[in-house]
């Protein structure tokens, strides 16, 4: 089996990058390539600045946060329990909105 074509292209680089840089250098390049691969991950993976954070975190963080900008307590309490409050008090509010 002989070895043909870009086989023979890729052997060929390999050995000429081996002698270009020596086998001290490539380990370091090695080495450099990973480093920046997982920069880049790392930035992919972050959010943007100007992300909204509650809408990232979910809609049951939302759910809370809602309740405890309106004085509900949400300890020992099921979403739906919190959910309905919120909604009592939404309602609460209009009525002494529209009274007045």
């Amino acid at each position: 089996m002989a070895i043909v074509g870009w086989e023979f292209i890729v052997i060929a680089a390999v050995i000429i990058i081996f002698f270009l840089w020596g086998p001290t250098k490539i380990p370091q390049l090695a080495r450099s390539i990973g480093q920046v691969r997982k920069e880049f991950e790392r930035g992919s993976k972050e959010s943007s600045p100007g992300e909204e954070k509650s809408a990232a975190r979910g809609p049951q963080d939302a759910l809370i946060d809602t309740a405890k900008k309106l004085g509900i307590a949400t300890e020992g309490k099921t979403k739906d329990e919190i959910s309905r409050e919120i909604i009592q008090k939404a309602n609460t509010s209009k009525d002494k909105d529209s009274s007045t």
